[in-house]
């Protein structure tokens, strides 16, 4: 009789190693199951053992990620979306801080490393629709400019979402962004406005009652 598995056991799992592993907490099997309501067997059920659920724990987090950003949906206007892929970058690390600190831990590798990069491409198409509106320079590069903006929505992650600052620091993501945008080419006063549409879930609307990510306009991912 095959055994049928349960993606909720699988998700129970990952979400526990990234936790003791935030925490600095030794990771053995009795550690990762106690409190969960699962044997250590099922560590080998789902992953194969230790090694597999690591690779898997760093992929889940792009996986999850890679989901939320495609749940934009894009809008008339580029460069809000632009901006709203990076709210959406920085909710879903305020959503799972410990995931997200696993994710750039290189010392697991991943079980597939293009299907990561899947959470670039969201960016990179997004910069090649502004450029194609007309709202940034004909020279723009459109991965160099990707790789600028997730620097702004990481380097805000680790700060606000598993870091010293608070949650009031989210709102420098309106000037950093609208400086890099203006920079390639964006009118300085339209940029700051459509920045601000995209950037506001982060800054305003309902909150959720767990983690207090401000979820309007959010898609959950």
């Amino acid at each position: 009789m095959v055994r049928v598995k349960d993606p909720a056991v699988r998700s129970l799992l990952i979400d526990r190693a990234a936790q003791l592993l935030a925490a600095r907490q030794p990771v053995t099997l009795r550690s990762l199951v106690a409190g969960t309501g699962v044997s250590t067997m099922a560590v080998y059920t789902y992953f194969d053992g230790m090694d597999g659920l690591w690779s898997a724990v760093r992929q889940e987090g792009f996986t999850r990620l890679e989901a939320r950003l495609a749940a934009v949906a894009p809008s008339a206007d580029p460069v809000r979306d632009l901006a709203a892929l990076g709210a959406a970058y920085l909710s879903n690390a305020l959503a799972g801080p410990d995931l997200y600190r696993v994710m750039f831990d290189a010392a697991f590798e991943l079980e597939d490393a293009a299907a990561a990069d899947g959470t670039l491409h969201h960016l990179v198409r997004g910069v090649e629709r502004a450029a194609a509106a007309g709202r940034l320079r004909d020279d723009v590069d459109p991965l160099e400019l990707a790789t600028q903006s997730w620097t702004v929505g990481h380097g805000l992650a680790s700060l606000v979402a598993t870091g010293p600052l608070p949650r009031q620091a989210l709102a420098h993501g309106v000037p950093l962004l609208t400086a890099l945008f203006t920079g390639a080419g964006d009118d300085p006063g339209r940029c700051r406005r459509s920045v601000e549409r995209g950037w506001r879930p982060l800054t305003s609307g309902r909150r959720s009652a767990s983690c207090g990510t401000a979820l309007a306009d959010v898609p959950p991912g």
